[in-house]
């Protein structure tokens, strides 16, 4: 279980994990819905460039337990974002805008190792320190419970998972809290 995190240039994050899954498997929980829901958003994705996607933001979905939403997270619960695809090439790639481009793009690509995948996972155009620390955060945070999926073991309670995927990215990223 590799993982990585990384600023490759300003306003870029690129997070890499071995998954224990065949690259099909993961690939289906990019692009499906429901799939992607259990780890990250539900929504619909049109699957070519150009096309539309819907990302369904429901985090209560991403534990096993029943904890509430953090306050500063709660503006935010079963948002709905339209963004549209922006790479896609099955089952290696797929990339899309994040807030409309103002927060650049999201880009997950997929490398066969036999049995299991490694995913890259690079967002640039992002603003600012803050915008780092908030999208490896959680990108850290979602990619974990993916994981952990693949692994079997349930994610008892995300939030806590997020506070310290967000601690661990503030250290990779040398930030002060």
């Amino acid at each position: 279980m590799m993982i990585a995190i990384e600023t490759t240039a300003p306003g870029t994050i690129r997070l890499e994990r071995i998954l224990d899954a065949p690259i099909d498997t993961v690939w289906h929980y990019l692009v499906d819905a429901d799939l992607r829901a259990q780890w990250f958003a539900g929504g619909n994705l049109e699957p070519h460039v150009g096309g539309s996607l819907e990302l369904v933001f429901d985090h209560d979905n991403l534990s096993t337990d029943d904890v509430p939403y953090p306050e500063k997270y709660c503006a935010h619960r079963c948002t709905v974002s339209r963004e549209q695809v922006t790479a896609f090439d099955a089952p290696h790639l797929v990339a899309w805008s994040w807030e409309g481009g103002k927060q650049g793009e999201a880009r997950f690509e997929l490398t066969s190792l036999g049995d299991k995948t490694r995913l890259v996972l690079t967002h640039s155009g992002i603003a600012g320190p803050a915008g780092m620390l908030d999208f490896g955060g959680g990108w850290h945070s979602h990619l974990a419970v993916l994981q952990s999926k693949f692994a079997g073991e349930p994610v008892r309670d995300f939030w806590a998972l997020h506070a310290r995927s967000e601690a661990t990215v503030r250290e990779a990223l040398g930030q002060d809290a």
